[in-house]
């Protein structure tokens, strides 16, 4: 069995998908790269078949017909023989150095006595044109050096959220929580993320700059105008989160307020697009939206509505609308827009 199963969906990735691959070849026989061709039109399939040749028993090439960034993410966890999983997207890599570190912490929280369930480490938005490299990191929230649970987490501040460029789960997990992501829709990452965190007994926070996350392609899917234009991608995203679980019977009070504010942003992310495009269309979208999670559970309703955030875009009028795009800065922190 592989230590560490990488999952890199491609589709038409030929222009970076080698700077990705390269950057996790350093694990060596540690780990498997699964490079997913999602039905790709360019020289991405070519690319992957010559890496698997070339480095055998270390990269895999899988081949399907195109089902998304979600079917691809499937693929990896279905095909995967290593204890633990990692997605690296086609135009994001790693830091050589942390990837060192964090396959040493791996193996040794591998043969101890508590099995490992979850593993966060930081990561760094390499934006197209900026110098100063914005770093999520997670040492004021969490412990470090030891394994630990939820009730030893700290406070989590508004735009520090733990995402799938800071996660790594025991594979098991992942099969045991039944995640299987939804087919040709873009902002999946956040069900990859959130389904399974029910189910994490044990957490290792490692204080390195491990993903390098690429923002400033302009079909980039985190690029506003791309995403307005996906808005009901988003949109089912965010309803298929709500109706995951009942969040007011997470037993685990620190948890129970981590998922109902990562619910939070993901609703106030789908508001804000739904705003900031302008049109009655999606203003008409935004108050269904409420609706549907007012009749799924009117509890969380006026939990979501009670927040600041949550507020401020439910403010009538222009103005109302006016003021709620200061959750923009908020939502901008997590998502990183072009």
């Amino acid at each position: 069995m592989k230590l560490l199963s990488i999952a890199i969906p491609c589709y038409n990735s030929e222009e970076y998908m080698e700077k990705c691959i390269k950057s996790l070849l350093p694990g060596g026989e540690d780990v498997e790269i699964l490079v997913v061709d999602d039905g790709s039109k360019d020289m991405t399939p070519e690319i992957a078949d010559a890496y698997e040749k070339k480095y055998p028993g270390i990269v895999r090439a899988i081949h399907q017909e195109n089902g998304g960034h979600g079917a691809a993410v499937n693929a990896g966890i279905q095909n995967a023989t290593g204890l633990f999983f990692k997605v690296v997207d086609s135009d994001d890599w790693v830091d050589l150095e942390s990837y060192r570190a964090i396959l040493a912490k791996l193996k040794e929280l591998a043969g101890g006595s508590e099995t490992l369930d979850m593993m966060i480490s930081n990561f760094v938005y390499e934006k197209v044109g900026v110098k100063h490299k914005r770093k999520i990191r997670y040492r004021l929230a969490l412990p470090q050096n030891r394994l630990f649970r939820w009730e030893d987490t700290k406070h989590f501040m508004k735009g520090q959220y733990i995402l799938m460029h800071s996660v790594i789960y025991r594979t098991q997990l992942l099969r045991d929580c039944g995640l299987e992501l939804p087919r040709h829709t873009f902002y999946v990452d956040n069900i990859f993320v959130y389904q399974p965190l029910p189910y994490v007994k044990n957490i290792y926070y490692l204080n390195v700059d491990f993903y390098r996350y690429f923002i400033g392609r302009e079909d980039q899917s985190v690029n506003e105008k791309v995403m307005i234009g996906r808005i009901d991608q988003q949109i089912k995203v965010n309803k298929l989160m709500i109706d995951l679980y009942d969040l007011w019977k997470i037993p685990n009070r620190k948890l129970r307020r981590y998922m109902f504010n990562y619910l939070e942003i993901i609703t106030v992310i789908s508001t804000v697009m739904l705003i900031r495009s302008g049109t009655k269309e999606n203003l008409e979208k935004k108050r269904e939206l409420w609706k549907y999670i007012k009749q799924q559970d009117i509890r969380l309703f006026h939990r979501l509505r009670s927040g600041i955030m949550g507020n401020a875009m439910n403010l009538p009028g222009r103005g109302g609308r006016k003021i709620s795009i200061a959750a923009y800065k908020i939502s901008q922190k997590v998502v990183g827009f072009n």
